[in-house]
């Protein structure tokens, strides 16, 4: 199955108390690269959620956006840190003997010192977060493979339709090639007869010449390799997943082929038809940048 790499998904998820909102957001990437944003009370799930997505996503440069909201009734934990306070008071009745000021602290200031008393988001059972979470990213995974499966299938339809077009292109190719060389054999007998006009030349010296002309431009090699080429992407299209980095290669393969049919060219008409040939697979390895 082709997909494309360009998505979007997302979910929500929800139980009694809390409330998981998921956003994935895929786009091309010549290989996986994940961006995973979390609040910072569960950013201890970053691992979890990665493991998650790349068993799911092949392929792309993925945004993953992940929203949670505590609707517990008591959310918010309140720390004391005596060790702290401690130190706290030992370091003022250091400076009260060193300095000989008096040590006028109080239980308010104290309280007041930094990190004495925290207030923090009190996290829930990781366990049964994590069931909740990860029922949100499998809604949400399922949501951005599908909108690439979908456009998979429109950049398959389009790149069957170009190779169509490829094949013919070759095939008009084939069909043209032994007329050139008939063309170049009437022109050089034509050329020869003038030149010698009643002196008979040997039918072998022109054969020779046809030969080594035919043998210049050429191109039965060529022509069969991208037919070979053709039908080798039709085939990945229709039976691999996550091909892109195939197809790409092929696509290479085939540009190769092109021009070297272009610079073997020694006819306007082939010509054309190559530069045609190099234009549209241009167009398909520019689609298949977008297949995971």
């Amino acid at each position: 199955m082709i997909k494309s790499m360009t998505g979007f998904g997302r979910a929500e998820v929800l139980d009694k108390s809390h409330k998981f909102t998921i956003e994935l957001k895929t786009v091309n990437h010549r290989y996986l690269d994940l961006s995973v944003r979390l609040p910072r009370q569960l950013i201890f799930f970053e691992t979890a959620v990665r493991s998650y997505l790349k068993k799911h996503i092949l392929r792309g440069k993925v945004d993953a956006f992940i929203f949670y909201e505590d609707h517990s009734p008591e959310k918010i934990l309140l720390t004391y840190n005596e060790e702290l306070a401690g130190q706290y008071l030992g370091y003022f009745q250091q400076i009260e003997k060193r300095f000989q000021v008096e040590n006028d602290i109080t239980l308010s200031t104290l309280a007041r010192l930094p990190e004495v008393f925290v207030m923090e988001q009190k996290v829930q059972d990781e366990d049964s977060l994590w069931q909740l979470l990860e029922k949100g990213l499998e809604k949400a995974v399922d949501s951005v493979v599908e909108t690439r499966r979908l456009e998979g299938e429109e950049l398959k339809k389009d790149i069957q339709r170009k190779l169509d077009s490829l094949g013919e292109k070759v095939a008009q190719i084939e069909r043209r090639s032994p007329q050139v060389l008939a063309a170049y054999r009437e022109k050089l007998e034509t050329k020869t007869a003038e030149l010698l006009q009643d002196t008979q030349i040997e039918e072998s010296r022109i054969a020779a010449e046809v030969v080594i002309y035919a043998d210049k431009i050429c191109s039965d090699e060529e022509t069969v390799r991208l037919k070979s080429h053709i039908k080798n992407m039709a085939q990945v299209l229709d039976e691999e997943e996550s091909a892109g980095r195939k197809l790409d290669f092929i696509a290479q393969e085939m540009n190769r082929e092109s021009n070297t049919i272009l610079s073997k060219a020694n006819d306007l008409e082939i010509s054309n038809i190559a530069i045609d040939l190099k234009t549209e697979i241009e167009k398909i390895r520019e689609q298949i940048q977008n297949i995971e």
